[in-house]
């Protein structure tokens, strides 16, 4: 066998031998991605299947709420001269038709005092509905009062203020101090 033949013979094993490895390579990287693809594929079934049958047994609540004013408000009552204190909210023609429920957190800083506080809606055409709640705590307590029980509002569309007051026949005590928090439209 001279040079030629041998340096042919070592290139031809050389060379088929690379090409083996590229093959078996190739077919490796494959096999993984598949098994990859496949995995993924399978652990997405099965979550979404574990969340619809959990979803399907328990409904998790949610709320949607329209925050009309998230800072404390205080009413400072002192009914010497006034026969009324009131805190209002401008909700500029606001659109509540939409909404359910009205809710917020009360709070009355002299508990022994039974107080009443008047929740009243406003619209644009002037028509007002309102709503009193009896028995203010002294811890903060949070109210939610449907739209429905304002009785002698027939137009939501254009809601032009919320009003929260205090009256001096709806107090035992003629000093006191009322805040309210949170106060939302919610769905």
């Amino acid at each position: 066998m001279d040079k030629k033949d041998i340096y042919e013979h070592l290139a031809k094993i050389y060379l088929d031998a690379s090409s083996r490895k590229k093959k078996r390579n190739k077919s490796h990287v494959r096999l993984f991605k598949n098994l990859f693809i496949l995995s993924i594929f399978i652990v997405f079934g099965l979550t979404t299947t574990l969340f619809s049958s959990l979803a399907k047994k328990q409904a998790l609540p949610s709320e949607t709420a329209l925050f009309l004013h998230n800072g404390t408000s205080k009413i400072n009552f002192n009914f010497d001269p006034a026969n009324k204190e009131t805190y209002t909210i401008s909700l500029n023609r606001l659109n509540v038709g939409r909404f359910k429920q009205l809710a917020f957190a009360v709070r009355n800083m002299y508990p022994r005092d039974n107080i009443a506080l008047r929740i009243e809606f406003t619209n644009a055409f002037k028509e007002s509905s309102e709503i009193y709640i009896k028995h203010i705590p002294g811890k903060w307590h949070d109210f939610k009062l449907n739209l429905a029980e304002f009785k002698n509002m027939h137009d939501w569309s254009e809601i032009t203020s919320l009003s929260f007051s205090i009256e001096e026949w709806n107090t035992t005590s003629k000093k006191g101090m009322v805040y309210i928090d949170n106060i939302r439209l919610m769905r």
